[in-house]
């Protein structure tokens, strides 16, 4: 399976951990992915609020690159699905738009018709891997581990514009992959709401309260540790958890994985290699839990 990567601005910089197991597992899992290294960051929704047409138009240059390859695009952020998802259907609808990006992309020999298929990781682990073929891969069940999904805002809502009519299951992959891989999915409320990281630069003790509140429940209701495939939540989740805490005034001490180190893990790879040392909140006991099965 061929496909063209965009791997999001993040997991280049604040989380390069992201990066380095997306390739371990994206090379156990047979995905061959080509890079596109000349694509720009999504903007993550900030962009559209100062400026829409250049969030589109920078978008879709990246949809153009996808588009020129003949492959299908694939991420590792929920937020660039998101977005992705957002602006291919404004401007797939408004073919006078589309048009005036066009003619700025030709300047690089680059156009977009509009049908280009694009999927998070997730979804492709679901529907184009297919979880029978993931088992098939666990070399290190996480059997007895007790794991919390939370998915990010961008991969759920706008529930049409991200194909939840053709896949209805969407809302519930992040569960059926934890199974898949001999762990039990912990349920609880906030695992389908935002971390908070959008509104972190304008209200900070909100934003850390309401990631608090998913950690703390999560913690509760016994998670070993969160996953998300989202590394702009894992930032708030994660590097913001020790603040969290103080604002809480309660102790939080809960590893949040990207969902390619847990994948990593279930397949055999080594923390190491997965980069699980990199997190602010330490992963040791991950670690600990996954070799004494």
């Amino acid at each position: 399976m061929r496909y063209a990567f965009f791997p999001g601005c993040v997991s280049r910089g604040a989380c390069r951990e992201l990066y380095r197991s997306m390739m371990k597992v994206s090379e156990r899992l047979g995905l061959e992915l080509v890079e596109l290294t000349e694509a720009a960051c999504t903007g993550a929704h900030v962009m559209h609020e100062a400026n829409p047409d250049l969030a589109d138009a920078i978008n879709t240059r990246t949809f153009a690159m996808a588009e020129k390859l003949h492959l299908p695009l694939l991420n590792i952020c929920s937020t660039c699905q998101g977005v992705m998802s957002q602006v291919d259907a404004r401007v797939s609808s408004k073919p006078d738009s589309l048009e005036k990006i066009n003619a700025v992309l030709a300047e690089e020999e680059l156009h977009y018709s509009g049908n280009l298929t694009i999927k998070n990781l997730m979804w492709v682990l679901v529907e184009d891997v297919g979880l029978e073929r993931v088992k098939s891969l666990v070399k290190q069940p996480l059997s007895g581990l007790q794991i919390a999904p939370f998915y990010g805002c961008y991969i759920l809502r706008p529930s049409e514009m991200l194909g939840f009519k053709e896949h209805p299951e969407r809302g519930t992959y992040l569960e059926q992959i934890i199974s898949t891989l001999g762990a039990e999915p912990v349920d609880f409320y906030g695992k389908t709401k935002c971390c908070g990281f959008p509104i972190l630069t304008t209200n900070r003790d909100n934003s850390l309260s309401m990631a608090g509140d998913h950690l703390l429940e999560a913690q509760e209701k016994g998670a070993d540790f969160m996953v998300t495939p989202c590394p702009l939540c894992h930032l708030n989740l994660d590097a913001g958890q020790p603040d969290a805490a103080s604002l809480k005034q309660r102790s939080l001490q809960l590893p949040v994985l990207h969902l390619p180190q847990m994948l990593g893990l279930a397949f055999g790879f080594s923390p190491k290699e997965l980069g699980l040392q990199r997190h602010v909140v330490t992963t040791k006991r991950v670690s600990q839990k996954v070799s004494a099965v």
